[in-house]
């Protein structure tokens, strides 16, 4: 008779986790991170204020818009310099649909979770 993993550990809680990103040539480009910084881009219009939201250095978002914008066909931020407000950024439709395509593959990711931790049961 097979052990199941319940028999193998001691008594306590059991439940599968992860964390889910997309790779790019072996490389993470795209998840929880790039995500919150995009969307906080969009609600601020300024890169220095959703790093800062973040508690993220000014340099860092910069490196992973730049990541971002260099894999993608079409740039996810888009900068403006000067005028009556001092520039801001935007972020593009297709930034969108990738926040938008990684929330659902977190659902999907989420209900895989909850239903291998429930076989453990």
């Amino acid at each position: 008779m097979e052990q199941t993993i319940r028999d193998i550990l001691i008594a306590g809680e059991l439940k599968v986790n992860g964390s889910l990103w997309l790779e790019h040539n072996g490389k993470r480009f795209f998840g929880p991170g790039p995500v919150e910084l995009l969307e906080r881009i969009a609600e601020t219009g300024s890169i220095k204020q959703a790093a800062k939201a973040m508690g993220m250095s000014y340099k860092k978002s910069w490196d992973l818009i730049t990541n971002l914008n260099n894999l993608s066909e079409k740039p996810f931020v888009i900068t403006s310099t000067g005028g009556e407000k001092g520039g801001g950024s935007t972020i593009s439709e297709e930034a969108r649909q990738m926040i938008a395509y990684h929330r659902q593959l977190r659902l999907r990711f989420r209900e895989f979770l909850e239903q291998e931790t429930a076989r453990l049961k």
